[in-house]
C-alpha cells in the first residue's frame, strides 16, 4: 500500500471547515484532539479502518506535545486576545497553526508506520461491517467516553 502523505490534511481541513464550531466545542468540552478526530473521519470516508489499539497509539504519540505545548499555547492565545491588536492576534493564530501542522506530521509518520506493518484491514472490515461510516470515529471518540452519535448531533445542531 502507498503511504499516506500530507495531502490527507487538506481533506481534513475541508472537513473541519464544514462546521468548525462543533470541532472546537468537542475539543474544549472533552479535550478531544481535533486532528485525530478529523483523521478518523477521513479514514472512515476512505474505508480504511484502524483497530482501537492503533487509535490509542496515535493519541499517545502526540500526547506530550499536545498537553505541554499546544494546549497551553492555545489557552495563552485565548487569554491574550482582548489585549492584542488584530495583527498581533493573527500572529499568535499563525504560530498555533504551525504547532498543529507539527502534530499532523507526527500523526502521519505514525500512521505510515502502521501501514508498513501491514495490518489486515479485511479482518477489521468484517468487524466494522455494521458501522463502516463511523468505525474509526467511534474508536477514537470512545477513548473519551463519547458516543459518535453525540458528535454527529453536535455537527447538525
Amino acid at each position: 500500500m502507498q503511504p499516506f502523505n500530507s495531502l490527507i490534511w487538506r481533506d481534513c481541513d475541508n472537513l473541519y471547515a464544514t462546521n468548525p464550531v462543533s470541532y472546537i466545542s468537542v475539543q474544549d468540552d472533552y479535550q478531544v484532539n481535533v486532528n485525530l478526530l478529523l483523521l478518523a473521519q477521513y479514514l472512515d470516508q476512505q474505508c480504511h479502518y484502524l483497530p482501537l489499539a492503533q487509535w490509542e497509539v496515535l493519541a499517545s504519540t502526540i500526547e506530550d506535545w499536545d498537553t505541554k505545548v499546544v494546549t497551553p499555547y492555545r489557552k495563552l492565545r485565548r487569554l491574550a486576545k482582548s489585549h492584542l491588536q488584530a495583527g498581533e492576534y493573527q500572529q499568535m493564530l499563525d504560530i498555533e497553526l504551525m504547532m498543529e501542522r507539527k502534530t499532523q506530521q507526527m500523526l502521519l509518520k505514525k500512521l505510515n508506520q502502521f501501514e508498513q506493518g501491514s495490518i489486515n484491514t479485511d479482518a477489521i472490515s468484517d468487524i466494522a461491517s455494521d458501522k463502516k461510516d463511523t468505525y474509526n470515529t467511534e474508536n477514537y471518540l470512545c477513548l473519551f467516553g463519547i458516543d459518535a452519535d453525540y458528535f454527529t448531533q453536535l455537527q447538525s445542531a
